[in-house]
């Protein structure tokens, strides 16, 4: 009998860690991985890059008659890494800058942003077998989620691993500031009208704000595959 597949969502706040664990996830498993962040950072790119701004804010009809004509999937390229591409342009590099960081909160509160791109993850996961990471999968996208995750992180801790991200990348940028965009992004998601961050009643809280990667992998993978195997 072939393995049963389940979905898995994992949600958290913004940097701590979730992509990491769950792209290791989908490769154990030889599940598709889905970095739901990646898509509104993708619009964030896309409303940035057409001027879609004004005095801080967004502007809704220009980008409400946008969104129809993006179109944003992804693809592995030849390491084996996904890369997220925005009609049809490989875009991974510049949706993960400060500058996007600092906007993707507000895009990601917008009624008919969340509603184009929930109705997309959840076709990802029509034949299961699919690993996810976000802020609402648990709760909106995937409520019958087999194994459901959620992940906290301190402040600082999660700053602190986000600044060192971006200075090995070659973005100038401050402790400061990072710790700045990390507490905003976290008001902004736990309290937004639509889908905010918050952790489904039925989710295991994981704490790896002193595990190493592996010992987050590891304890991930043991989760998943109980739920796998049946067990609660």
């Amino acid at each position: 009998m072939p393995e049963k597949k389940i979905i898995v969502a994992i949600d958290g706040y913004s940097s701590c860690g979730k992509s990491t664990m769950a792209k290791a996830l989908a490769k154990s498993l030889e599940y598709i991985y889905v970095d739901s962040g990646a898509m509104y950072r993708a619009v964030t790119l896309y409303s940035m890059e057409h001027n879609m701004w004004q005095n801080g804010k967004p502007l809704l009809e220009p980008l409400r008659s946008a969104m129809e004509s993006i179109d944003i999937f992804f693809r592995r390229d030849e390491n084996g890494e996904l890369r997220t591409m925005l009609n049809g342009r490989d875009v991974e590099d510049d949706i993960r800058t400060m500058a996007v960081s600092e906007l993707v909160s507000p895009i990601s509160t917008i009624d008919f942003v969340r509603s184009k791109l929930t109705s997309l993850q959840q076709s990802f996961g029509k034949t299961r077998g699919i690993v996810m990471d976000g802020r609402d999968i648990g709760s909106t996208v995937f409520p019958d989620a087999e194994l459901k995750v959620f992940v906290v992180c301190s402040p600082e801790e999660r700053a602190r691993r986000r600044y060192k991200e971006l200075l090995a990348k070659g973005e100038q940028t401050d402790f400061e500031t990072v710790l700045h965009n990390v507490q905003e992004r976290d008001r902004i998601d736990s309290t937004r009208a639509i889908s905010p961050l918050t952790k489904a009643e039925d989710a295991i809280e994981l704490d790896n704000s002193s595990l190493t990667i592996e010992e987050q992998n590891a304890l991930l993978l043991s989760l998943a595959q109980d739920r796998i195997r049946g067990n609660n």
